[in-house]
C-alpha cells in the first residue's frame, strides 16, 4: 500500500495551476481543466489540486487551511529566497526546530498553508 495523492482544495483553478506548476516548478502529472482539477508530482506522491465548488469540497472541506504537508528541500534558505522573490507569501523566515530540522510556512493563492522542510 502507498499514498497516491494529497488533495488540496483551492478557490481559483488558474491561480493554483500557475502557482504549483510555474512558481513552485512542480511537474504536472495530469490536467482536467474542465473539471477544475490537476495533479502535480511531489515525489513520492501527487498533490491533487481541486477547485472547491462554492468554496466547499468533499465532506464540507474548504480552501485556506493548514494542510500539514511538508515539501523537503536540500537548501531551504535558497528555496525561501527564490520563492520570496517570486512573491510567495511566507509566514516568517525559515526557523530551526528543537528536533534539528528547519521549517518555513508559506501560502498558496487560496490561502492554504504548506511547509518547506530541510
Amino acid at each position: 500500500m502507498k499514498v497516491y495523492g494529497i488533495q488540496i482544495l483551492v478557490s481559483d483553478y488558474d491561480a493554483a495551476r500557475a502557482f504549483y506548476v510555474d512558481t513552485l516548478g512542480l511537474p504536472l502529472a495530469w490536467d482536467l481543466a474542465g473539471m477544475g482539477a490537476f495533479g502535480v508530482v511531489v515525489e513520492p506522491v501527487q498533490f491533487i489540486v481541486t477547485t472547491a465548488g462554492e468554496n466547499e469540497g468533499a465532506m464540507g472541506a474548504k480552501p485556506g487551511r493548514f494542510l500539514g504537508v511538508s515539501i523537503a528541500v536540500d537548501d531551504i534558505e535558497a528555496v525561501y529566497r527564490d520563492l520570496t522573490a517570486k512573491g510567495v507569501p511566507f509566514e516568517g523566515s525559515p526557523e530551526t526546530q528543537p528536533w534539528g530540522g528547519t521549517l518555513a510556512y508559506f501560502r498558496d493563492p487560496s490561502g492554504n498553508i504548506l511547509t518547506l522542510m530541510a
